[in-house]
């Protein structure tokens, strides 16, 4: 614990580090007060940098660009691979687990050890990799890595502890499980067709073994051979040489038939008994022509031949639809019996699996599910049902159902919000699920002692909101809003800027949301703010529409009247600019040559609406075109429900709306807002060089979010180095400082260095704005409602004003703004504004309590406007009036005195980097300073003397994604999107990172191995030998002898051996343990005969030179000694 004492006098600073360049830390406007009496401040910081370590929790969402999948039929879970590394493993809901491998090498398949608690993983980088799940984070046990072959289809028998590998050259090779170590015995391609064959079979595609036989492996190559190859006998028993490409095989449980998929669409059917043709040759989906011929079908990449103890077998696959059906999507067809039901997906399909109630090869199938992995989706199709019907997902695999553009994390919630969410959600719940449970429910997961309600909100391409429970590491959707609802559809090619954004003119770029007042507010990229209040009753509602023209640019005055750029100050009057309900300008008016003027970009709905419980729309403010140019997109905004008010800006200016009484206050240019207290002496605006550019770039922001898209101001997932080459997309994106920097890392800058570029582009954005209590002026002794305003040139602006207390007078009485007061300096642009009292406690935002406007009326209780105001100086008896403010921007933060405007604190936070993300945020009880900077690093500093607590290097390269989705929130927790689909959760406590553990959930449980059927003597006697085939026999090292070390590398993972000690229920691992037991008794007993042997020399050697001695002196006298 730490006490820090400074002596102020509200003239001069003393701030460690100094302020480097910048304006003095104390300036303020005007001339200073008659210094206030020395003031003691005594702040007992607690927080120390053991509270603080950085690790990823949980990652939500669908697995990115996935490529495998595989499924563990006793324990009971699913495991999903991707093209980036990464392995989801999931299970009952809450047992949700990430691995990644470190090369980053796509998964190219997947391979439990059923009821082992393993996984084998097969990587594209010609690696397999041995994971254990026993622990709660899996870690890798072993990995060989192949030298000279590339993998192409991995096997592993049930209950075996040798993998079968196929390779590319169209050899087999054998893996033990166990040491990860490759067998000496190869099947190599050259002996498995005949010699008299003289062309290569093609990398190997399908391996299995016969369920009839163990000893038996079917190998199925690229271009249609097939060969049965007996591993006793290391000799083929048949081969098929067919003419089309296979895709995929599968057995009947008996062993006597097997089905494959062709390239042409073809189903065959094998018997064992004549392997000279196909039994069967099936085209499920194609028709015969007019002129007799089949018509060609798409490949069917993978069938499933399934048996069913009642009723016909189930043949599963995916593809096979004819070419002539254009635009068909893709599609599952399941064939049972004579029935043939085709369901068609919304995505490709990547692969499916189905899922059987035995893990036998050799017993009745009795499929019950089918997983669809897709492209962006995973189902389960339930096939107990005739009519198929899907299961619902109970994990969120929708987080990407449109593009995300914005995410805002909320920590510690009111309790009661999150049931009153999901019970207006539910009402919208989708029906015709499958009414059986989840099959996917393996792995145990119990709510954690450290939960609190937490939400996330995601705002979308489409326009739409996603609230999501996030209590206790899990998420849920809990609401969704659509915000298009509020506008007229555009009608085709007549969209008002449809040059541009018709794509997506209601995606959302902000939300500010007050969980205690309910109110919600949505910033859309077509210059659009939507506010809504929370109702429990549906209401017939009529949208007040505000249209604002911030577009204040000298050259855009045309008539020396101050009509709509500059107005005053103070209360509306005829020169502030009006609302205008529905303002029916047409493209043409207003303007010369047909420009478009004083319209907005979309159309608001004029008429009475009937609107569902949940968030309601009260009110739309539009920025206008002006002179044929769009709005530009608004780049900050802050809502305060007790005050009633809302501010937003952009690179043009401010504006402040009443939205109790539905009138703009304030609309103002950046410029404007200073009066005389400019700190910066610029010259007067040149004319734009380049009118068109704007438009070209306007509503641009998001557009680096939006894949799939094919027009040229869509660019999919750029980074920002890409980015920075065009210098409005990156002005757009990131508002620029005027300080001296070169181009660096990832994030590149591009606006010129100099101050004296203020003078050539004095475009002058807003930032950042927060509404708070606080003193507009050195001068003040009471603490009065005030709007922080910080802007790009790191300028920060205190605008007071007088709201009337009373609720009457409050719905009648303007609110008053007064001039600015105070200006502060920092280097960059200003990002985040936070408020503590004397003692280091954080000063809340004041705001009113919700209270249903649809009610019914209660006269005993009529409804009244209830405040809570967090006022600085409620809590200050023991120092005195004043507050803190701390200030972050993108290169440094500083710590204000109120009122005296003194500079308490400073801390350089980056000179080669900027920051990206700043808040301060509650943790441990304390408060502290949480930035994300661009070049990946994540750091906390102190409050107030910002002395750097932890500082992770965690994200090597930024990109755009990252950086416009990351977000702290309270008790050490933060998020980011880590792909186009998932959300990463992480924390900074290391509370809980060592909680972590009990938070997370079980992916393994001991579970009995069901018992193989009785196959019954006939069966048995008849059905060949295939219980007495010892694999380790025939791929031991004894019998194989060791394989050529060249061949592949064994490397030992950072999991250890701790994975193998594990206690194991199944076979493999009573074997492994026997087997331990045996080696080390056999080493044992090998020191035991070695000592044994040595000692028998040394023996033998004694004798020896006993027996020499005796002959050396057998003749000697007794006298000659």
């Amino acid at each position: 614990m730490k006490k820090f004492r400074k002596v102020l006098d509200g003239l001069t600073t003393s701030s460690p580090g100094g302020t480097v360049g910048s304006p003095s830390c104390g300036s303020a406007a005007g001339t200073p007060t008659a210094a206030p009496t020395p003031k003691e401040i005594d702040v007992q910081e607690t927080l120390v940098s053991e509270n603080f370590q950085l690790c990823k929790t949980v990652r939500h969402g669908f697995p990115y660009q996935p490529t495998a999948l595989a499924f563990d039929p006793v324990q009971k879970i699913l495991a999903v691979g991707s093209r980036t590394g990464g392995v989801r493993i999931l299970g009952r809901p809450g047992v949700d687990c990430f691995c990644q491998h470190e090369s980053g090498a796509a998964v190219l398949q997947l391979q439990f050890l059923i009821n082992e608690g393993a996984l084998v993983t097969a990587c594209a980088d010609d690696t397999l990799h041995l994971w254990n799940l026993r622990q709660r984070r899996p870690a890798i046990l072993h990995s060989l890595k192949f030298n000279r072959e590339r993998i192409t289809f991995c096997h592993l028998p049930f209950q075996s502890k040798w993998l079968y590998v196929g390779t590319e050259r169209g050899n087999t090779h054998i893996v033990n499980i166990e040491s990860f170590i490759l067998s000496g015995y190869v099947i190599m391609w050259n002996k498995a067709i005949e010699l008299s064959t003289k062309t290569h079979p093609g990398p190997v595609v399908h391996l299995s073994d016969s369920p009839k036989d163990e000893g038996k492996l079917l190998i199925g190559f690229e271009s249609g051979t097939i060969v049965q190859w007996d591993l006793r006998g290391k000799k083929a028993d048949f081969r098929i040489y067919y003419d089309e490409a296979i895709h995929s095989v599968s057995w009947h449980h008996e062993g006597k038939q097997f089905m494959c998929s062709h390239s042409d669409g073809s189903l065959t059917l094998w018997n064992l008994r004549n392997t000279t043709k196909p039994f069967q040759v099936t085209f499920p989906h194609g028709k015969i022509q007019k002129d007799g011929r089949k018509e060609s079908c798409k490949p069917i990449l993978k069938v499933e031949y399934k048996t069913s103890r009642n009723s016909e077998p189930f043949v599963i696959f995916s593809g096979g639809l004819s070419y002539d059906k254009a635009g068909r999507r893709p599609t599952l067809t399941i064939m049972h019996g004579k029935a043939i039901t085709v369901l068609e997906m919304d995505y490709p399909i990547v692969e499916f699996m189905a899922l059987c109630e035995t893990p036998y090869n050799n017993e009745v199938q009795e499929p019950y599910a089918v997983v669809v992995l897709l492209e962006k989706d995973l189902i389960v199709v339930d096939l107990t049902q005739s009519n198929f019907p899907v299961f619902e997902n109970p994990y969120p695999m929708d987080i990407h159902e449109s593009p995300v553009t914005c995410t805002a994390y909320f920590a510690d919630c009111p309790p009661d919000i999150i049931p009153i969410l999901y019970s207006i959600g539910a009402k919208h719940k989708k029906t015709g699920y499958s009414q059986k449970e989840w099959p996917i429910a393996g792995g145990t997961w119990t709510l954690g002692s450290h939960t609190y309600p937490e939400i996330i909100i995601t705002g979308h391409a489409d326009g739409s909101i996603k609230f999501w429970d996030a209590s206790a590491i899990t998420l849920q959707m809990l609401y969704k809003l659509k915000t298009s609802k509020v506008f007229e559809k555009p009608k085709p090619g007549e969209g008002r800027a449809a040059e541009l954004v018709e794509e997506d003119p209601f995606a959302v770029q902000m939300v500010s949301w007050c969980p205690q007042s309910r109110i919600f507010c949505v910033v859309g990229i077509s210059a659009h703010i939507i506010l809504y209040r929370f109702s429990k009753y549906d209401a017939n509602t009529q949208i007040v529409s505000l249209e604002v023209r911030l577009q204040c640019e000298q050259e855009d005055v045309i008539s020396p009247s101050e009509n709509e750029n500059n107005p005053c100050f103070s209360e509306p009057s005829p020169h502030s600019p009006q609302p205008h309900h529905q303002h029916p300008a047409s493209p043409s008016s207003g303007t010369p040559e047909g420009l478009k003027d004083s319209i907005p970009c979309l159309k608001v709905k004029d008429r009475v609406v009937r609107v569902p419980p949940g968030y309601q729309a009260e009110l739309v403010i539009q920025l206008l075109w002006v002179d044929g140019e769009p709005p530009q997109q608004i780049t900050s905004l802050d809502i305060n429900s007790a005050y009633g008010l809302l501010a937003f800006g952009n690179c043009n200016g401010l504006a402040v709306v009443d939205y109790l009484q539905k009138t703009i206050l304030l609309c103002l240019s950046t410029l404007d807002l200073y009066g005389a207290a400019d700190p910066y002496q610029r010259l007067t605006r040149s004319p734009r060089r380049n009118r068109q550019s704007t438009s070209e770039f306007c509503m641009r922001g998001l557009s680096n979010f939006y894949s799939d898209s094919k027009k040229r101001i869509r660019t999919s997932y750029q980074s920002l180095t890409e980015l920075s080459d065009n210098q409005q997309s990156v002005d757009m994106e990131r508002s620029k400082s005027p300080t001296s920097e070169s181009r660096e890392n990832s994030f590149s800058r591009s606006r010129s260095s100099s101050v004296s570029s203020i003078d050539r582009d004095t475009k002058e954005a807003i930032t950042t704005l927060q509404f708070g209590e606080s003193y507009g002026r050195k001068s003040d002794a009471l603490p009065t409602p005030c709007l922080w305003v910080g802007t790009s040139l790191g300028v920060v602006l205190l605008i007071p004003m007088s709201i009337p207390t009373d609720q009457e007078e409050r719905m009648e009485e303007p609110v008053t703004i007064g001039p600015s007061g105070a200006v502060l300096m920092l280097k960059g642009s200003v990002l985040r504004f936070g408020f503590l009292d004397c003692m280091g406690a954080l000063i809340q935002s004041p705001h009113e309590v919700w209270r249903d406007l649809n009610a019914p009326e209660d006269p005993d209780r009529p409804r009244r406007r209830k405040l809570v105001n967090f006022s600085p100086s409620s809590s200050q008896d023991a120092c005195g009036e004043g507050h803190l403010a701390v200030v972050c921007s993108e290169r440094q933060a500083k710590v204000f005195l109120m009122p005296s405007q003194s500079c308490l604190f400073v801390h350089n936070i980056t000179e080669s980097s900027f920051v990206l993300r700043a808040d301060v945020v509650s943790v441990y009880n304390s408060v502290c300073l949480a930035c994300f900077c661009a070049n990946g690093h994540v750091m906390t500093l102190s409050l107030p003397s910002l002395r750097p607590l932890m500082d992770v290097n965690y994200l090597p390269l930024t990109d755009m994604r990252i950086a416009r989705t990351f977000c702290f929130t309270n008790g050490g927790q933060a998020l980011y999107l880590s792909s186009p689909t998932e959300i990463q959760r992480i924390t900074y406590s290391q509370e809980m990172c060592d909680n972590l553990q009990e938070m997370l959930g079980e992916l393994f449980t001991p579970i009995e191995t069901p018992e193989a059927q009785n196959r019954g003597f006939l069966k048995g006697f008849f059905g060949g030998n295939a219980h007495t085939f010892d694999r380790e026999e025939l791929f031991g090292e004894a019998a194989a002898g060791k394989a050529s070390r060249s061949l592949a590398q064994h490397i030992p993972g950072q999991g250890g051996m701790e994975g193998m000690k594990v206690a194991a229920s199944g076979a493999v691992g009573e074997l492994a343990r026997a087997r331990i037991a045996l080696d080390e008794r056999g080493q044992r007993l090998g020191e035991l005969e070695e000592r044994t042997a040595l000692m028998m020399t040394s023996a033998e050697t004694f004798s020896k030179h006993a027996h020499e001695l005796m002959l050396k002196c057998k003749d000697k006298k007794w006298y000659q000694f």
